[in-house]
């Protein structure tokens, strides 16, 4: 797939990126709709025949948080609009699926860093056959680690399309980890929400 970011400056990705949200099926209020309403039901949910809640009785680490978000966007997108999303069945498959065009398809990347999304190492490398391809559109959530009793929120919401390319591998042999440059959150990721009046 040919970039849509192909011979155009960083300085001059954000219309390009404007352009590509404008183009998907999900608008922003529809993709912070369901990011937020996954968010409330992790709380609103309850475990055991006590009924124990997360936030009041369990406290997971971030791993598991982001884990739950994860997964439970795309079904709140499935049952918002039916038969017109839904979740992974495949390795080939994106996390959300559109039914429709895949193009329009979506990766999920949740962090409990301030700011920062995270991908594993495989992401800075060309993808392999049968699997997701790594250039696409992406939606990224950061969110608060549980801070004494007071139930963490969403920082930020983040849409908009990576290539495969933007991704960068640890140099460390052992890394596990590949990040972004500041440019790519600056020019490619459009931040739809923000919990606070200045991102940091």
């Amino acid at each position: 797939m040919t970039s849509p970011y192909l011979n155009i400056a960083p300085s001059n990705w954000l219309p390009v990126t404007e352009s590509l949200i404008a183009k998907h099926p999900l608008t922003e209020q529809n993709l912070i709709d369901a990011t937020l309403n996954s968010w409330a039901s992790i709380f609103n949910s309850m475990f055991g025949t006590a009924g124990f809640k997360i936030g009041t009785h369990i406290y997971p680490k971030p791993q598991i948080m982001g884990f739950l978000l994860h997964e439970l966007i795309p079904l709140e997108l499935e049952s918002m609009f039916k038969s017109e999303w839904h979740v992974d069945n495949t390795t080939s498959e994106k996390d959300c699926v559109c039914v429709a065009d895949n193009s329009f398809s979506f990766e999920i990347k949740t962090s409990s860093d301030r700011n920062k999304v995270f991908g594993n190492r495989s992401f800075s490398q060309a993808t392999t056959k049968g699997k997701k391809a790594k250039d696409g559109y992406y939606l990224t959530v950061n969110f608060e680690k549980f801070k004494d009793s007071q139930n963490p929120k969403i920082r930020i919401i983040r849409f908009g399309w990576l290539d495969s390319s933007d991704w960068r591998g640890q140099k460390a042999a052992t890394g596990q980890q590949s990040n972004l440059p500041p440019e790519v959150y600056a020019g490619k990721l459009k931040t739809i929400y923000s919990a606070y009046k200045i991102v940091c």
